[in-house]
């Protein structure tokens, strides 16, 4: 409940009480700091085993400000058409060498995709001329609806959360949260609600 909905620690405690379990927010907190990674890790490959959950299609980049100790940091996201968070990685810059360990990330992971949406921003055209990807690019006024959309669920975390107070817990919560949010995403080439049961 914690890392699917944006809910504060006091309100799951709340939810939980409601239901019978008289746990203290810390509690919960020690929980999902504890079993976060090793469900998010265990979803991750049990997806696997399953045929090809993304698509190569086309791939949706975009970037959000993210204020960490006051300062600014920035959350890149990829998507692919069906919503499928395919990496999310925390930086510190935004320049031609963060878009580079996005790109390669995703390639060595899910190959190349057919097209690739981004930005008018000159660093991903330099990053991608450098991995000889220009031609896979695509920019339009609202091509990026996509991985726009996808940062909404993070700005309602940010929210609940009252900011974030360290880079790694950001990129732990990111890791975690993007996880979840597959393995219940029903849309495109998901698997069917019977599997997702299963997986759980």
């Amino acid at each position: 409940m914690y890392v699917l909905f944006p809910l504060p620690l006091r309100n799951v405690e709340e939810l939980l009480f409601e239901r019978g379990v008289d746990v203290c927010h810390e509690s919960v907190r020690y929980w999902w700091n504890r079993f976060g990674s090793v469900f998010a890790i265990d979803i991750r490959k049990r997806r696997l085993k399953h045929p090809v959950q993304h698509s190569n299609w086309r791939w949706h980049i975009n970037e959000v400000f993210v204020k960490i100790n006051g300062r600014t940091h920035y959350l890149c996201r990829a998507v692919d058409h069906d919503g499928e968070v395919l990496d999310a990685v925390v930086t510190k810059r935004r320049n031609k060498l963060a878009a580079l360990k996005v790109l390669k990330s995703l390639m060595k992971r899910y190959g190349h995709p057919q097209a690739i949406v981004t930005d008018r921003l000159g660093y991903y055209v330099a990053a991608l001329k450098e991995i000889e990807a220009k031609h896979l690019q695509e920019i339009g006024r609202w091509l990026s609806k996509r991985a726009e959309n996808s940062h909404l669920v993070f700005r309602r975390w940010e929210r609940a959360m009252n900011k974030f107070r360290s880079e790694e817990t950001l990129q732990k919560l990111i890791f975690i949260q993007s996880q979840i949010h597959n393995h219940f995403n029903g849309s495109g080439t998901l698997p069917t609600d019977i599997t997702t049961r299963t997986l759980l």
